[in-house]
């Protein structure tokens, strides 16, 4: 079975890649966000009046998961996975090699950047716990680190779009 998904078809490295972004996107999630959230309690605990503003920084490194998820859905059902296996296990090897590099490769990114983002997010916590008019402010310096998952998302679909869509074919 496995020689047939990995060797005969590219089903298993479409897969791989898939889960790869999604499961990197959410660790690095859940690490930007668990670093935020740290710094976050402390404010809050003697400043509870800035639960509205030092939330959404706590959010932020959270899209990063997000980003992973999309990908994952986009890959299904480009390919057929979710609601036509028998086209899908006709992916040549080569494509869903491919494939795979670029969701490892996203699901990197994601999760570097999320992780970043959440220590960003815990400084513009501290700034805004300092000075809350510059929440503003503090809130560009995370959102300067999500960009990054978004080029990496934008390139992500873009060679999903490539690889299966624009002059190539699934069925080798």
């Amino acid at each position: 079975m496995l020689s047939f998904y990995f060797l005969e078809s590219g089903i298993g490295w479409t897969v791989l890649g898939a889960m790869t972004a999604l499961v990197l996107g959410g660790i690095g999630s859940a690490l930007g966000i668990a670093t935020a959230a740290g710094q976050g309690a402390g404010v809050l605990s003697e400043k509870p009046n800035l639960f509205g503003k030092v939330f959404l920084l706590i959010l932020l490194p959270g899209t990063q998961g997000l980003y992973g998820m999309v990908f994952a859905f986009l890959v299904m059902t480009f390919t057929g996975i979710s609601t036509d296996i028998a086209a899908a296990n006709q992916m040549t090897v080569g494509i869903g090699g491919a494939l795979g590099i670029v969701g490892v490769t996203l699901g990197l990114v994601l999760l570097l950047s999320a992780k970043y983002q959440g220590q960003t997010s815990a400084a513009a916590i501290n700034l805004v716990a300092k000075k809350e008019d510059q929440f503003g402010r503090g809130i560009i310096l995370p959102a300067l680190v999500e960009t990054y998952a978004v080029f990496g998302l934008l390139v992500a679909i873009l060679m999903l779009n490539w690889l299966l869509i624009g002059g190539q074919t699934i069925v080798g």
